[in-house]
């Protein structure tokens, strides 16, 4: 590519980084294990719901599984990851460095969003179990979900310090809540807590779809303590963190778990939701100890739910922020105050949860669901190209955190995730699917608009990230665009058959009695959406590849080197050298 070509660039440096300035804190072990835990867990709540959904049996199998074949593999890869790069903006740095920026900015972008929308569930859970024994109207139940916002959002921007010890306490008191439901479940052992093994007027195939996605979202979470290394002055803490956190999350599901049904039973009354002969974790203790008990545990409910809220501002007012710092969001994102806390994206968090706590809990789930899957088959390339990159004996030596067994546990662990990922996209329902499209559309074009407007890396190092002059991209941002919608369209095109075959005997009925009008009450314009949808996404997607790959390949490959070596510096200035450096 000619240096006309490239002229896109800007003649200097931003050399200003708002991440240099976040203040800096010491966290003790304990400290980030119970900021993990409230990330990932902060109780059993929510398991309810699959319990009814695949039946007691299968519910069970898939909390003693999925820890082995889905937490620990993500643990292990963002404890690597984050070892080796321990800075702000976790999957997103690590993304951006690995697989380039647009490649980054799509893993931010799909972290920080999930995030947000998080943000309004556990702010409803919260108002919700609050509901069971307070009465509330619309307008004072909306009243008491800003309360929480308000609270929660102060004490973030307090700083770490504060949010550390609250989450501490926090995760003591849902610890010892669930540890009284296992002792009183246990001693009052009155039913087979795992028969039925699965709900039979679904079949094995639906009861595991049924369920899948729940398990899946109770063992999702432990990428976001990373977003914050860069602001503690011990981030090799975290990766000790994560090992230390996996057992006691995946004890404080499946005991109490195990416990209850052992005491109540009613496995198809399993519900969140109070009343209309529901039950729940707390009806242990209502039927054993009383109602004052049953009282105690529901306060709790609500305090698992803060925890979770407070806990995830920090980790969503991150994402964005860094972002900002980047030149790839809007600057006033990226501005601290003068103790070094990112106030104002605290703030707009605060704001946007605010509002969208005000939509459907079922709607917001929808979104959500697609974008974290996403976001992990990310994090799966992220750790594989890493290891092309940077010799694991090396970092080793250095005393960094590696997964173990080798190129083995490599294959196995990535392989898990990603096709635990895939298949939980394709049986979360057709409905789902179409949103996880929509989201990526979304995600694509605000990375064009944000590249256009904001310029991006070149900002900060116009050698290593020029423009091309006629784009206003990235130099190879073309051929990763192409990339990306090639793989939407082998998504959509697969989909089209699977979730046909997979919903197909009840689809059409299902979802016009479930949504009534609209695109998801009709499931053969869903599926014809996403065939022909699909098919035009993988041309277009392979054509933009070639035309990257012809106009940019040369000019890429000379940046390559570049840009490795700048990388190699980074993690040098972290710890006094590089992985393979001679």
């Amino acid at each position: 590519m000619s240096q006309d070509q490239s002229s896109g660039v800007l003649p200097a440096a931003d050399t200003k980084k708002s991440t240099a300035a976040l203040k800096k804190t010491s966290m003790s072990l304990i400290g980030v294990v119970a900021l993990i835990f409230s990330f990932v867990a902060a109780g059993a709540f929510g398991i309810e719901e699959a319990i009814s959904a695949s039946g007691p049996g299968l519910t069970l199998i898939m909390l003693v599984v999925f820890p082995f074949i889905w937490a620990f593999p993500l643990s292990e890869m963002v404890g690597e990851l984050g070892s080796l790069y321990p800075t702000e903006g976790g999957i997103y740095s690590w993304a951006r460095e690995s697989l380039g920026e647009f490649w980054g900015w799509q893993a931010g972008f799909w972290s920080g969003i999930s995030t947000w929308l998080c943000q309004a569930q556990y702010c409803a859970l919260v108002a919700g179990y609050a509901a069971k024994y307070i009465p509330m109207s619309e307008t004072t139940e909306y009243l008491v979900k800003l309360a929480v916002v308000l609270v929660f959002t102060i004490i973030n921007i307090i700083g770490l310090e504060s949010l550390e010890k609250l989450e501490t306490v926090f995760t003591v008191i849902v610890i010892i809540a669930f540890v009284a439901v296992t002792v009183v479940g246990l001693i009052n052992w009155n039913y087979n807590p795992v028969t039925p093994i699965y709900n039979e007027d679904e079949g094995v195939l639906h009861s595991i779809g049924g369920g899948i996605s729940i398990i899946i979202w109770m063992y999702c979470g432990y990428e976001c303590m990373s977003n914050m290394a860069g602001e503690l002055n011990n981030p090799q803490v975290i990766p000790k963190a994560m090992r230390i956190s996996q057992p006691v999350i995946a004890l404080t599901y499946v005991l109490p778990t195990l416990a209850a049904l052992a005491a109540i039973g009613s496995w198809s009354a399993w519900n969140t939701d109070s009343g209309a002969g529901h039950v729940g974790y707390a009806d242990v203790l209502i039927q054993n100890l009383g109602s004052w008990a049953g009282i105690l545990f529901v306060l709790v409910a609500v305090l698992s739910n803060c925890s979770i809220f407070c806990s995830y501002i920090a980790h969503g007012s991150r994402a964005f922020f860094v972002m900002a710092d980047d030149h790839m969001f809007p600057k006033f994102m990226a501005k601290v105050d003068k103790r070094g806390v990112p106030v104002v994206a605290i703030v707009l968090l605060a704001i946007f949860t605010a509002i969208t706590c005000k939509f459907d809990f079922a709607t917001l789930v929808m979104a959500t669901t697609p974008i974290q899957l996403f976001l992990y088959l990310a994090l799966a390339a992220c750790i594989i190209k890493v290891r092309k990159e940077y010799p694991v004996e090396d970092r080793r030596k250095m005393g960094l955190t590696v997964m173990p067994g080798g190129k083995i546990g490599l294959v196995v662990c990535t392989g898990l995730v990603m096709t635990i990922c895939i298949i939980a996209l394709y049986i979360n329902g057709t409905e789902y699917f179409v949103v996880g499209f929509l989201i990526l559309a979304i995600s694509l074009a605000l990375y064009l608009i944000c590249k256009w407007v904001y310029k991006g890396r070149v900002k900060d190092d116009p050698d290593a990230y020029p423009l091309n002059a006629k784009t206003k991209l990235g130099i190879g941002d073309i051929r990763d665009i192409g990339v990306f919608i090639t793989l939407a369209g082998i998504g959509g095109l697969a989909g089209s058959f699977i979730l046909n075959w997979y919903d197909g005997s009840y689809g059409t009925e299902y979802y016009l009695e479930e949504y009534g009008s609209g695109l998801f009450s009709n499931f053969d314009a869903m599926i014809g959406l996403c065939r022909w949808l699909g098919l035009i996404l993988l041309v277009v997607g392979i054509i933009l590849w070639f035309i990257g790959h012809k106009t940019e390949g040369s000019e890429l490959q000379r940046l390559e080197p570049l840009r490795k070596h700048k990388l190699d510096e980074m993690i040098k200035e972290l710890h006094g050298k590089y992985p393979g450096e001679k």
